[in-house]
């Protein structure tokens, strides 16, 4: 007899003996086994790596009920989400959210309900081919009043012993649907793109030709306030920051260096600039530059500079005493490419929005939902930040 001969005969032999039902039911001398089992989308047949963690989700139940625990195992299916949505969306040739509102909210969700377990007989004929155990015919759908209810009374609970807090943290978002993205949905579909990277001049208020911010002569070992010979009088000074998300700047609101990395001063081109001692021949490569000096961190920071854009710098910004200066970011702040010092957007980024929470930066977001620049950026104005046909046209 074949291989998936005998198997069939198993199988024949557990659904008329009901095998897995009795197991539910037999004594129990351990008490309950709770196995929670993450349900799946019916929206498309399974794959391997289904196969794979049903085997897992399988043989963790059994092992349990051998060593005398009842394990009721309850199929279930996950109904939310953007994969049915796209479903929807796809057959009806949706493009953007606001064909969705066009079409009408319960319409398209009508839509969705009645799609969304289009391939549940196929999983369940998988699943029972491979000999997994499991209890389909009390199986529950997310979707379900009583389940999305149960999940409101475990908030609830939480909430009451205060154990839920509001806050906000950076997530990816989907331009065309408008919401946020899981981890999971971000890694479909994904792809490397070339992008552009610029290097940023913030020039800073102060007169640092006439002012002792730490610079130094060569063998020196403390700050001295002197004029180099070959100092250009009045010429601006500026910090040169380096950034693979220029679309980005309109909301930028700090700078940021590292207290563990030195930085130097050069002119070049009547002005002088500021970098990371390190990335100074790089940055600068195949430019004539003069008077280097060193310049001590600590003196950068709390330094303001000049806004990059005039568009949220007026008394209507939150926390403006804290925009524009020059911060401490050690965490995230280093050498390895760029220029040694960071340009900080709060509303992009969770090291961004982690300094912009402990310093009370002001927090700017300057892209709508669906990727273009709002009217408040008016040199670029309903521009889409990352056009999906070319990502760097509008950063050139």
């Amino acid at each position: 007899m074949k291989q998936s001969e005998i198997e069939h005969k198993v199988l024949e032999f557990w659904n008329k003996d009901k095998t897995f039902q009795k197991s539910i039911k037999k004594h129990a001398p351990k008490g309950d086994y709770a196995f929670y089992d993450g349900p799946p989308f019916a929206t498309g047949t399974p794959h391997y790596g289904h196969i794979v963690a049903s085997l897992m989700k399988d043989i963790v139940p059994r092992y349990f009920t051998m060593r005398g625990f009842r394990v009721e195992r309850r199929w279930g299916w996950d109904c939310h989400g953007l994969p049915i949505e796209n479903i929807v969306e796809k057959e009806k040739g949706f493009k953007h959210k606001k064909d969705i509102e066009k079409y009408g909210i319960d319409n398209f969700n009508e839509d969705a309900r009645s799609k969304v377990l289009k391939y549940a007989t196929e999983w369940k004929t998988v699943i029972e081919r491979m000999g997994r155990w499991v209890d389909f015919d009390n199986d529950y759908k997310t979707m379900d009043p009583d389940f999305m209810e149960s999940i409101w009374w475990v908030f609830k609970e939480l909430y009451d012993k205060d154990l839920l807090y509001e806050s906000y943290r950076c997530l990816h978002i989907c331009p065309r649907c408008e919401t946020t993205l899981a981890q999971s949905e971000v890694a479909q579909g994904y792809m490397d793109v070339k992008d552009l990277s610029v290097t940023v001049k913030f020039e800073l208020e102060d007169d640092l030709n006439r002012h002792p911010l730490g610079i130094l002569r060569a063998g020196s070992e403390r700050s001295v306030l002197t004029e180099s010979k070959d100092l250009i009088k009045d010429a601006p000074v500026y910090l040169l920051a380096w950034t693979t998300t220029p679309w980005t700047l309109p909301g930028n609101m700090a700078a940021t260096i590292s207290e563990k990395i030195k930085y130097v001063k050069v002119t070049f081109e009547n002005a002088k600039y500021i970098v990371a001692k390190e990335r100074l021949q790089e940055v600068f490569k195949d430019k004539e530059y003069s008077n280097e000096q060193e310049v001590k961190p600590k003196d950068l920071i709390g330094k303001k500079y000049k806004p990059l854009f005039p568009y949220y710098n007026n008394d209507k910004l939150e926390n403006r005493e804290n925009a524009f200066k020059v911060y401490a970011g050690n965490d995230f702040v280093n050498t390895e490419e760029g220029t040694g010092i960071v340009h900080i957007a709060p509303a992009f980024g969770a090291d961004d929005y982690g300094l912009s929470k402990q310093e009370q930066i002001p927090f700017i977001q300057h892209v709508n939902l669906d990727g273009t620049f709002k009217k408040e950026v008016a040199d670029f104005k309903g521009l889409e930040v990352k056009p999906k046909d070319d990502p760097t046209k509008t950063d050139v």
